[in-house]
């Protein structure tokens, strides 16, 4: 979309700002948010959804041979280069195992950093992006389901097949129904964000990070209530906010967009909550 449409949206002046739901709102401005507070100082899911993953997965190859189209030139690295975990790694933090999220959040994420560092001169923060699991059965259910979905995603019937039977082959998590409403009163959400940096005259090039935060997004169902939480106050930011929005207009992610603008504030003041659990210098 941003190859097609920002530079016409430019010219007019439009606003585009994608991905501007869960998961990708709480996940960029939880990045933002929990940058802002280092400082430097020291469930049944509908169907839709579902689709929207495996559209996702059978398009990768176009979307990997834009990217490379495109050639865009690398952000810097600041400190250590991020390790990356394990494909299925246990996370002694929140006492679950987990798995490398492979949802569109770190794509935005870096998309919004490459962007505050080459518009607003911010370096960029290095993301990577994980769900928890549960225990060890949990683990193995979804290397069983993940091999079926991988395999099946590759091929036109095998979309079809997924499509046609999203209760079968996610293990019950995605029907063409939805939730009830008493599974959506009963769910919410938890993004929890470990950030480590430096704090001022610090240097990150001989030296660890010093600054370590833990923070929090929290909320209530993720795709019948936080989603449309989130898009409203995003479509009220932009009435609202203009002077604090991008000068001119374009394709953005929510974070690009949103960076200088209040809409955590709007998103906390109705039940999208963000928190800092933990700060510290070492």
């Amino acid at each position: 979309m941003y190859w097609k449409y920002h530079e016409k949206a430019a010219e007019k002046g439009v606003y585009i700002i994608g991905s501007s739901g869960f998961d990708s709102i709480p996940a960029d401005l939880g990045v933002i948010y929990t940058r802002n507070k280092m400082n430097g100082n020291g469930l049944c899911t509908h169907d839709g959804t579902w689709k929207s993953i495996i559209y996702g997965f059978g398009d990768y190859r176009n979307l990997k041979k834009l990217r490379n189209e495109a050639n865009l030139k690398p952000v810097p690295i600041i400190g250590s280069k991020l390790k990356r975990r394990w494909p299925v790694s246990y996370c002694r933090e929140l006492s679950s195992y987990s798995v490398p999220f492979m949802g569109a959040d770190v794509s935005v994420v870096k998309r919004t950093q490459r962007y505050l560092h080459e518009h607003l001169e911010l370096s960029p923060v290095q993301y990577a992006a994980y769900i928890t699991v549960g225990g060890i059965t949990s683990v193995i259910k979804l290397m069983f389901a993940g091999l079926f979905f991988l395999f099946f995603v590759r091929f036109g019937i095998g979309r079809q097949l997924l499509i046609k039977f999203p209760w079968l082959f996610s293990f019950g998590y995605f029907s063409k129904q939805g939730p009830t409403q008493k599974q959506i009163d009963a769910s919410s959400f938890t993004m929890t964000f470990f950030g480590q940096g430096y704090s001022q005259g610090f240097s990150p090039d001989k030296n660890k990070p010093n600054i370590r935060i833990c923070t929090q997004v929290k909320g209530p169902e993720a795709g019948y209530v936080a989603t449309p939480i989130a898009m409203v106050q995003a479509a009220m930011t932009l009435l609202n906010d203009a002077a604090d929005l991008p000068k001119a207009g374009g394709v953005f992610t929510p974070g690009a967009a949103f960076a200088r603008t209040k809409l955590i504030d709007r998103l906390n003041q109705r039940g999208i909550e963000f928190t800092v659990i933990s700060s510290s210098e070492v």
